[in-house]
């Protein structure tokens, strides 16, 4: 079984920046995608960002040019830095993994509990 661990929300200012991590640990053999969602009050849950394996990046249009995923293969870990941030990214974001776990034939797509984000004066 994949965990998925997110860190690094909490309370900032509007234009201000916060950095989320997520770490994958448990029985691995290959992870592919991961990713970023968020949900919003009352909202459901919306793409932020993906990367994949060999670093290919995909991009909500509402965060393009002010967030960046990236993911260090070695730790399975996947990051998001989140600059001039808005009211409107208020949510909480959640991870998402895919790939194998233990073996080439035990595929796996878990999520994180989520980490909160609240930007606000």
């Amino acid at each position: 079984q994949v965990q998925l661990v997110e860190s690094g929300g909490g309370l900032v200012q509007p234009g201000g920046s916060l950095r989320l991590s997520c770490a994958a640990s448990g029985r691995i053999f290959s992870i592919s995608d991961m990713g970023w969602y968020r949900q919003a009050p009352g909202k459901g849950r919306e793409l932020v960002a993906t990367i994949s394996s060999g670093g290919t990046t995909n991009y909500a249009g509402s965060v393009e040019g002010r967030f960046t995923i990236s993911r260090d293969n070695a730790k399975n870990t996947v990051y998001l830095q989140m600059n001039s941030l808005k009211p409107e990214d208020t949510a909480v974001y959640y991870c998402n993994g895919k790939g194998y776990g233990g073996s080439p034939y035990s595929p796996f797509d878990s999520w994180g509990r989520g980490t909160p984000v609240t930007v606000s004066s």
